[in-house]
């Protein structure tokens, strides 16, 4: 299987105590409120109560929270959102993903944005459980969902370019947004699995990758069989 050498990481980039987040004797700050308040949805098994309570708590201000952040509701989808950017971040790292495929590209962003998700794997579990609502779920996704499309638009947008008719060129809102359901589905895959490191996942990952860029390509069938077949044993054991 193949899998790029991506970066030395600390799974602890998100996660630490309240108190090394945000110290009463210093200015709070984005990734402060962050961490605190993934520690407190770890520590407590429930969202805090109230803006009020969550700054009091940080020793900081009902003003100074909003200066970053609206409300809990914006601040869940910037935990997203960073996992995104940090992911595409930590790939730029490699000093060869320039000259990698576009495919190679996508596989890289996943494999770093899953290890993301793993390194937090507590918080992302609650995150996604706690409201059953579909529709609420997705709307702390929303800009995940945004980056996703304009991520793989991109990649559709260079590929096509490579393409001298018009006819063989792709739309570019289909497989974008083929590819924040791809997303999806590896995000809820990776939810129930339960294989060592997650290697299921990896596995998924990479037959999911190469058969929606073999779909592009309009030479799909042996890929889309393989990963069915894939999908068609989990499902049975």
């Amino acid at each position: 299987m193949w899998r790029p050498v991506i970066y030395t990481w600390q799974t602890n980039t998100f996660i630490m105590s309240a108190k090394k987040a945000t110290s009463k004797k210093s200015a709070p700050t984005r990734a402060g409120i962050i961490t605190a308040y993934m520690g407190y949805v770890l520590e407590h098994g429930e969202t805090p109560k109230s803006v009020y309570k969550f700054s009091k708590d940080l020793g900081m201000t009902e003003v100074e929270f909003y200066g970053f952040f609206a409300s809990f509701d914006g601040l869940r989808q910037e935990i997203w959102n960073t996992f995104f950017d940090e992911a595409m971040k930590l790939a730029h790292k490699n000093e060869n993903y320039d000259t990698f495929s576009n495919q190679e590209k996508m596989l890289t962003f996943f494999f770093t944005f899953f290890e993301l998700l793993t390194a937090n794997r507590s918080y992302v579990l609650y995150a996604l459980q706690e409201q059953r609502d579909m529709m609420k779920n997705l709307s702390q996704l929303k800009g995940l969902r945004h980056r996703v499309k304009e991520f793989a638009s991109g990649l559709i947008n260079d590929k096509n370019a490579e393409k001298q008719l018009r006819i063989l060129k792709q739309p570019v809102a289909v497989f974008s947004e083929g590819a924040w359901l791809q997303t999806l589905f590896i995000v809820k895959y990776w939810m129930a699995d339960n294989s060592p490191n997650f290697e299921k996942t990896d596995v998924v990952i990479e037959k999911s990758v190469r058969a929606i860029f073999d779909v592009f390509e309009t030479t799909p069938l042996e890929s889309v069989i393989d990963f069915g077949k894939f999908l068609w044993k989990e499902k049975m054991n």
